[in-house]
C-alpha cells in the first residue's frame, strides 16, 4: 500500500506540489509570529535586566527606557545635575551613572557616562582598560574598531546624520565583553567629554573634584597676577632651572586630572538625560523609585515599563495570531474541496482496485495516507519556513539595534504541531470515507 501511495504522488506531482506549499505557508506565518513574539520579549527582558532603576526628567516612561537602555535616538528632557549628586551621595545607591546622548560614530551611538557603569553593567572589560581622560574610549564588543583607534564624534545619533566635532578625537582604550544588549553597539565616553563638546561647563565643585582643578585654578590666577605686578617669589620660582612649575602641572594632568572624571558632582553639575541607578536592595529599590517619581523628576523600573509594552505586542501577536488562524482556515478548506474534487476525479482506479478484490479498509487507508502525508508535509515545511524566517528577522534586528534575540521552540510550539496534525488527520478522513463508501459497480460505470 505504501508503495502505491508514493507512487501516486509522483504520478500527480504538480498537484501534490501545491497542497504542501499552501498548508506550509499558512503555518509558516502562524509559526514566525509565535517565535518572533517570543524572542523579542526574552531578548528585551534579558537587556533590561541588569538596570534595576532609571532616572530621568518628568515626561513618558516608555521613552525613557528606549532611550536610556535601548539607545534608541530620541529627544530627552535634562534631569537637573542635583539629581545626580543626590543620587550619587545616597547610601541606598551602589552606583548611579549619568547616560549622555547626542553624538554618534559610524553609525554606532557614542554615550557619555562614567566607570561606574562599565564595571557595574558592563560586565567590566574584556580587554584595554577604562577610559582615564576625556578623549579616551570604551566601546562595545560589537564595534568593529581596534584599541588604538580614533573616534571622532559626529553631532546626532545614528541615522540623523550631522556635523563632525573637531573640537576631540577619542582613543579606544577598552573593550566590553558581549552582553547581548545594545550597548555591546555604544561606544562609552566620559559623561564630562560630552559636556565640554556640547558648550555645557562640566559644574563640578572645584573645591572636591580633585588636585587637577585646583591646579588648575591656581595656574589662572598666576598667569592673572604676571599680567599685572607678579610677586618676586612667583616669578623666581617659575624661572628656576629645571622648570618646577611645569613638572608639577604635568604630574598633576597625569593623576589629578583622571580622577576628576565621574565626580564628585555638585549642585551646579549639567543635567543629563537619564541616569542609571543600582540600589543595595529592593527596599532601597522601591523607595528610591517613591522618592524621584513625583515634581520635575521620573523614576521607573525598566521590567514595569516592558510589561506595558508586552501588552500592547500580545494584542498585535493576537491580531496576527488571528489572522494566521483564518489563513489556515481558509487553506483547509481549499485543501478539503481539491481533495474531494481530486477522488470523483479518482472514482474508476478505486471502482478498479474494488474489482480486484482490494478491500474497503485499504482504499481508506490509501486515500487517508496520501492527503495526510500531503498537509503534514505542508505543516512540517512550514514549521522550516517559520523557524528560518523568525531566525533571519531576529538576526536582523540584532545588526541594527544589538539586542539579541533568541529563537527557539517552546512546549507550547509542539503542542500548535500536534493540533495541526491531528486537524489534517481529520479532513483527510473525509475523502477517505467518501473512498470507503463508494460501491464498485458504480465507480466502474462513471
Amino acid at each position: 500500500m505504501i508503495r502505491f501511495v508514493f507512487a501516486d504522488l509522483r504520478r500527480l506531482w504538480a498537484g501534490s506540489l501545491v497542497v504542501v506549499l499552501l498548508v506550509a505557508l499558512a503555518t509558516a506565518l502562524g509559526v514566525a509570529v509565535t517565535l518572533q513574539e517570543r524572542a523579542l520579549r526574552l531578548g528585551s527582558a534579558r537587556a533590561a535586566d541588569k538596570f534595576d532603576l532609571v532616572v530621568g526628567a518628568a515626561g513618558s516612561e516608555t521613552q525613557l527606557v528606549l532611550s536610556s537602555i535601548f539607545l534608541q535616538a530620541a529627544p530627552l528632557p535634562l534631569v537637573p545635575g542635583k539629581v545626580l549628586h543626590d543620587l550619587a551621595e545616597d547610601p541606598r545607591v551602589s552606583w548611579a551613572a549619568p547616560v549622555g546622548f547626542g553624538d554618534s560614530f559610524d553609525g554606532y551611538p557614542i554615550v557619555g557616562t562614567t566607570v561606574g557603569l562599565i564595571d557595574g553593567a558592563g560586565g567590566g572589560l574584556a580587554e584595554g582598560r577604562a577610559f582615564a581622560a576625556k578623549p579616551e574610549a570604551v566601546i562595545g564588543s560589537a564595534v568593529p574598531l581596534k584599541l588604538g583607534q580614533e573616534v571622532k564624534p559626529m553631532h546626532g545619533m545614528p541615522g540623523e546624520g550631522g556635523h563632525t566635532h573637531a573640537e576631540i578625537a577619542y582613543r579606544v582604550v577598552g573593550r566590553m565583553p558581549p552582553t547581548g544588549t545594545p550597548w555591546d553597539r555604544a561606544i562609552l565616553v566620559p559623561i564630562e567629554a560630552v559636556w565640554g563638546i556640547h558648550g555645557m561647563e562640566a559644574g563640578h565643585d572645584h573645591k572636591a573634584a580633585g588636585a587637577g582643578d585646583d591646579h588648575d585654578h591656581d595656574r589662572d590666577h598666576a598667569h592673572e597676577a604676571d599680567a599685572g605686578a607678579a610677586p618676586e617669589a612667583e616669578h623666581d620660582h617659575t624661572a628656576e632651572p629645571g622648570h618646577a612649575h611645569a613638572e608639577d602641572h604635568d604630574h598633576g594632568h597625569d593623576e589629578a586630572g583622571p580622577a576628576a572624571l565621574g565626580g564628585p558632582w555638585s549642585e551646579t553639575t549639567p543635567g543629563v538625560p537619564a541616569i542609571l541607578v543600582k540600589p543595595k536592595t529592593f527596599a532601597d529599590a522601591y523607595k528610591l523609585r517613591g522618592q524621584y517619581r513625583a515634581g520635575a523628576t521620573l523614576a521607573v523600573f525598566p521590567g514595569e515599563v516592558l510589561t506595558n509594552l508586552y501588552a500592547t505586542l500580545g494584542d498585535a501577536k493576537t491580531v496576527l495570531g488571528a489572522v494566521a488562524i483564518g489563513a489556515q482556515a481558509l487553506v483547509a478548506a481549499a485543501i478539503a474541496l481539491v481533495t474531494i474534487v481530486h477522488v470523483g476525479q479518482r472514482r474508476r482506479q478505486i471502482g478498479a482496485l474494488r474489482a480486484l478484490g482490494a478491500p474497503r479498509l485499504a482504499l481508506f487507508g490509501i486515500v487517508w495516507s496520501e492527503l495526510f502525508a500531503l498537509v503534514a508535509g505542508g505543516v512540517m515545511l512550514g514549521l522550516a519556513l517559520g523557524y528560518g524566517a523568525a531566525r533571519f528577522l531576529s538576526a536582523l534586528f540584532t545588526r541594527q539595534n544589538g539586542v539579541v534575540l533568541p529563537v527557539g521552540f517552546a512546549w507550547a510550539d509542539w503542542v500548535l504541531v500536534a493540533s495541526l496534525l491531528a486537524v489534517a488527520a481529520v479532513l483527510a478522513a473525509i475523502p477517505a470515507i467518501l473512498a470507503y463508501r463508494q460501491p464498485a459497480a458504480s465507480a466502474l460505470r462513471a
